[in-house]
């Protein structure tokens, strides 16, 4: 992993699997097939579906009036999404997938992806795209920890905060290896405290663990009730939380150096292999890359757009340069990560006596 100043970064999240039937999207509506398809299946992470006003309802909304084409959603875990596209391999039935690594990484090496070049995704940086063309980033985010503000008014700083006795049954955080987010955070640990020291670390923090969480996105409400003080949790999604979330504070622990550090987990999408919807498939890729969405991953969901041309600006991107302001962004080697990645969550799970 290596680490970069710079505030554009990479995003993503997991969550448990749900189907989300958007504003303006059907999933039970009759598909037609081939170029002439009105209907198209994406297969996603949660995070971009948060409310009546979330990037995905009004994306997609736009899509339709623009294209007649319907986007039937299921929304799962990160990795859950991959694990259904690759069940569903002799019988494909989404069209799009979109993922956080290393679980997009995953689905290029089984073979789930096709090559497809969108239209704008030129501007997205070389290191954020497959080589082959098979994924491209589509939102760029970090993750990061979530506080109740009532009951935790003044944030952690360092990772020993977190092991506090104050936290017991009050702290919890999304499950490595299953949800992005908490595979991110634990990777994260590993980079600030030491691969080695990093399993006494999470051991210790099991006693504050209220237990695993198959969802990120699940902790933000808990913690805004106050039925937990401290969680993990994903800075786009949490920003767009806020809105309807008044406790939910957003932070981030310090790193080697001692100063704010995270690290970078994208939206990444690709078009699935053998799509059914195929020539639907591309015309959304292509619109999710077009210079409008770009500018709404800020505007609308809270993050920041792949393509490096386009600068959104207004009150959400001004919160999000001053919410990321002076952190440093580690920036993992994706297709290393997924070579450990076994390992890793193995690990883990002999720390924290998961298994």
């Amino acid at each position: 992993m290596h680490r970069s100043p710079r505030h554009r970064v990479a995003a993503g999240i997991a969550a448990v699997a749900t189907v989300a039937v958007l504003a303006g999207c059907s999933a039970t509506g009759a598909a037609s097939t081939g170029s002439d398809s009105k209907t198209v299946t994406l297969y996603t992470a949660d995070g971009l579906n948060d409310g009546d006003s979330s990037f995905y309802k009004t994306v997609f909304a736009d899509f339709r009036k623009d294209t007649g084409i319907t986007v039937n959603v299921v929304e799962a875990g990160s990795g859950e999404v991959v694990q259904r596209a690759a069940k569903e391999k002799t019988n494909t039935q989404a069209d799009v997938l979109v993922t956080l690594p290393p679980f997009i990484q995953q689905a290029d090496q089984q073979g789930l992806l096709a090559k497809y070049t969108p239209a704008g995704s030129e501007h997205v940086a070389d290191d954020n795209k497959a080589a082959d063309g098979t994924y491209t980033t589509m939102v760029d985010n970090v993750i990061g920890f979530i506080r109740n503000t009532s009951s935790v008014p003044s944030a952690p700083t360092t990772w020993k905060d977190l092991l506090d006795a104050d936290y017991r049954g009050k702290l919890q955080y999304s499950t490595p290896g299953v949800a992005g987010d908490g595979t991110a955070m634990l990777l994260l640990a590993q980079q600030v405290l030491g691969k080695q020291a990093v399993d006494g670390y999470m051991r210790d923090l099991q006693e504050n663990n209220v237990g695993p969480s198959d969802s990120t996105g699940a902790l933000a409400a808990k913690v805004d009730k106050g039925e937990l003080s401290i969680a993990n949790g994903d800075v786009q999604m949490n920003l767009a939380q806020q809105a309807s979330m008044p406790n939910l504070g957003i932070f981030f622990l310090d790193g080697e150096d001692g100063k704010p550090t995270t690290m970078s987990v994208p939206y990444v999408a690709g078009l699935v292999k053998d799509a059914p919807h195929a020539a639907a498939g591309k015309k959304l890729l292509d619109y999710l890359y077009s210079e409008k969405v770009q500018e709404e991953a800020t505007t609308v969901a809270g993050g920041l757009p792949a393509r490096d041309d386009v600068t959104p600006t207004g009150p959400e991107a001004e919160k999000v340069t001053k919410l990321l302001d002076g952190v440093t962004v580690v920036r993992p080697d994706w297709d290393a990560v997924l070579k450990d990645l076994d390992d890793t969550v193995d690990r883990w799970n002999t720390a924290t006596g998961t298994l």
